[in-house]
C-alpha cells in the first residue's frame, strides 16, 4: 500500500521522538569518581608487602566484593573480609580505608554539567556499587540533586553488564533505549547498553565526556 504524504509524514514525526534524547545516564567509578593519585594504594601496598595488582584484586574482584555488589552482604561486612585478608585489626581498618580512598576526587565540574542536564532531560546514575553509596552521594558528597535516579546494583541485586540493570534504569526514568545516553569508562558496560539499544559513550577524561554528550544532544535536538 502507498502511504500518502501526510501519513508520511507523520510516521517521520513519530520516528524522530523516539530517537530524541530524553534521559542521560552515567557510571560513577571511573567517571564521576576517579582516582587521580595511585601513590597512597602503592605505599599502602608496599606496607602489607603485596603487589598494587593484589590490593585491587581483593578490594574490587574478590568473592566478597561481588557479593557486596549484588546487596548480599554488606559494605561493611566486604571489609571486614578484605581486612582479614590482610590480617588487619578491627582498629587498622579504618585507616586502611582512609588510605586506600585517599587519592580518589569527585569530579565536581562533571557533577555541575550533569545537574545543567536536569529540566530538559532526565539523569541517572547507574552504579556497580556496594550498599553504602547512596549515603555518601546524598548525604557526604551532597551531589544527590544532580540525578533524578540512583540505580545502585547492591539495592537491585543486579550489576552491569546484565541487561536488566540498564532496563531497569530505563523504566524508573520512564524512557526507551533509543531515547537514552548512557556514559561509562568499561568497554563492556558501554557495549551492553548499545546492545539493548542505548546510544553509550565510552569515558576517558571529562572533556571528552562532556564534549561527547553535547554532540549527542545537539543533533537529538535536530531531530525533534
Amino acid at each position: 500500500m502507498i502511504q500518502s504524504d501526510n501519513s508520511r509524514g507523520k510516521l517521520g514525526l513519530e520516528n524522530r521522538a523516539e530517537s530524541a534524547i530524553k534521559a542521560v545516564i552515567f557510571d560513577m567509578g571511573g567517571v564521576i569518581l576517579r582516582t587521580v593519585d595511585q601513590g597512597s594504594r602503592l605505599r599502602l601496598a608496599e606496607r602489607l608487602g603485596v603487589r598494587l595488582y593484589d590490593l585491587y584484586n581483593q578490594v574490587f574482584s574478590s568473592e566478597s566484593a561481588r557479593l557486596a555488589t549484588l546487596g548480599k552482604i554488606s559494605a561493611q561486612s566486604h571489609w571486614e573480609q578484605v581486612g582479614a585478608h590482610f590480617n588487619l585489626s578491627p582498629q587498622e581498618l579504618p585507616g586502611f580505608l582512609k588510605e586506600f580512598w585517599d587519592g580518589d576526587r569527585l569530579d565536581r565540574a562533571l557533577v555541575t554539567f550533569i545537574r545543567s542536564l536536569r529540566g530538559d532531560r532526565r539523569t541517572a546514575m547507574l552504579s556497580n556499587a556496594w550498599d553504602d553509596l547512596r549515603g555518601l552521594v546524598e548525604n557526604d558528597w551532597k551531589i544527590g540533586d544532580a540525578f533524578d535516579e540512583l540505580v545502585i546494583s547492591a539495592e537491585v541485586g543486579l550489576a552491569k553488564p546484565d541487561h536488566r540493570i540498564y532496563q531497569l534504569a530505563l523504566d524508573r526514568l520512564g524512557v526507551a533505549a533509543g531515547q537514552a545516553l548512557f556514559v561509562d569508562d568499561i568497554d563492556e558496560n558501554v557495549d551492553a547498553a548499545r546492545w539493548i539499544g542505548m546510544r553509550a559513550i565510552q569515558f576517558r577524561s571529562s572533556g571528552q565526556a562532556i564534549a561527547e554528550v553535547r554532540r549527542y544532544l545537539n543533533q537529538s535536538q535536530v531531530s525533534e
